[in-house]
């Protein structure tokens, strides 16, 4: 692993107060505090370098697992059958010079809209430390646990930034993305509202709070259990006043998805035609949803598509994911351009690596793709990023990145940018530590710097 040592730690420990550590852990043990956010207004600041910015919103489209750029955004048609498999086809898009896969037709018809960083690359094949690195846009190190895109986003376009919006600033369609805590050191009030359910069924509904980090039933239950343990180390009245304010700010939340703002969330409201060019899926219809909330207002939305770790029958679970893919993609590019939203909003889409070039056609993969994070791709587009641009190169089986590469720092960074967000500046730790929007990245590490070609 490179040095990814880089934070400055202002002392060897940075202390926390003793009512602060009950608050943010009794808030923590039900996965998120949403009635925090409505608090907002106390938090408002002038926006400052917002003025600045090209891009209000930001949608994500999260493919956790890895997709596989040489089935999707980077072909490599003669590479041989033990690279391409059944798809040896790269179809030409509207934009001359640039070709996808064969699995999107419909995306090829939107590549004016969006650009293609080809030249994507880290350092980790493991699920939970990709993860993180592209949801953060850092390095793991011991020092500090470091936030999400959306958190940031939620942080300082929303209770730095002014946001007067009656929904929460940051949501996942359906759950969190990461394998971490998605707020990491920054306050709960800056982690996801999840809105389980799903919205390809016939009769969506907000379920309600939805734990993060994947927390169950249980677990809550034995937090619950450990957080009242502390009675041995606290005072009574403080313990179950931070219990208080936990369930306050849950009941909060749960009147405002019953509330008018319940509104954002009705997709019988869009006609069935537009209904039916996204696509009457769950990924589909997730990403309509998102479209309608950042309408709404809403700084940033994940759209959490899992399913991509295809060791093994990868073509065959391709077969049915892609044609989803290339439906719910290319109506979101579409929708938001007709409505003058594509201007404000970017919209990036990837997963924290890709799939092996070479297909694993030994037992017991027998046709599978494994991780693969030498050479991968994103796709960005609209809220200041300029579209039928391809960023970096790959070689010709597409195993390494030849020309441009583009780290997760470069990625993050530009995203901040565009959206005003300083990628210089600091974050709030409680530890009073000193925290980074986007840490200077040191040792071995190289950085290609920001999407500068595209902005």
């Amino acid at each position: 692993m490179p040095n990814a040592s880089r934070h400055e730690s202002p002392g060897a420990l940075c202390g926390m107060p003793r009512r602060e550590f009950l608050r943010l852990g009794a808030l923590g043990a039900a996965g998120l505090a949403m009635g925090d956010w409505l608090k907002l207004a106390t938090f408002a600041q002038p926006a400052g370098a917002a003025d600045k910015a090209t891009a209000k919103a930001v949608i994500q489209l999260w493919m956790g697992g890895g997709p596989p750029h040489t089935d999707t955004f980077d072909p490599k048609p003669g590479a041989g059958d033990d690279y391409t498999g059944p798809y040896k086809r790269a179809i030409p898009t509207n934009v001359p010079g640039i070709q996808l896969c064969q699995t999107l037709p419909l995306l090829a018809q939107q590549a004016d809209k969006f650009a293609i960083l080809r030249g994507m690359t880290h350092f980790t094949r493991a699920h939970e430390t990709a993860s993180y690195i592209m949801l953060t846009g850092t390095l793991p190190s011991g020092e500090l646990v470091y936030p999400s895109m959306g958190a940031v986003v939620a942080l300082k376009k929303a209770y730095e930034g002014g946001y007067q919006g009656a929904l929460p600033p940051y949501i996942a369609i359906t759950r969190p993305p990461g394998r971490f805590n998605s707020a990491g050191f920054l306050d709960a009030r800056c982690s996801p509202f999840a809105t389980g359910g799903n919205p390809g069924a016939r009769d969506f509904r907000v379920d309600g709070i939805v734990p993060a980090s994947g927390m169950t039933t249980e677990r809550l239950k034995e937090r619950r259990a450990l957080l009242e343990s502390l009675d041995a180390l606290a005072g009574r009245a403080e313990l179950d006043a931070a219990l208080r304010e936990m369930d306050a700010n849950q009941r909060k939340a749960y009147d405002l998805i019953l509330g008018e703002a319940k509104e954002a969330f009705d997709l019988s409201a869009e006609s069935d035609d537009l209904r039916d060019r996204y696509g009457r899926t769950t990924f589909g219809q997730s990403c309509l949803l998102a479209r309608r909330l950042v309408a709404a207002g809403v700084p940033f939305v994940t759209v959490n598509w899992g399913g991509w770790d295809t060791h093994k029958q990868h073509f065959e679970r391709m077969d049915k994911m892609l044609p989803d893919l290339d439906k719910g993609f290319s109506a979101l590019l579409e929708d938001l351009h007709q409505r003058g939203l594509l201007e404000t909003t970017i919209v990036v889409w990837g997963g924290e690596f890709g799939r092996t070039p070479k297909i694993s056609k030994e037992p017991p993969w027998n046709g599978g793709r494994q991780h693969f994070c030498d050479a991968f791709s994103v796709v960005v587009a609209g809220g200041g990023f300029k579209g039928g641009q391809v960023v970096g190169v790959t070689d010709r089986l597409g195993e390494k990145v030849v020309k441009r590469p583009v780290y997760p720092w470069d990625l993050s960074g530009s995203i901040y940018k565009l959206l005003g967000i300083d990628p210089k500046g600091r974050l709030p730790h409680p530890h009073g530590c000193v925290a980074y929007v986007t840490p200077p990245v040191g040792g071995n590490v190289a950085t290609g710097g920001l999407l500068t070609e595209i902005m």
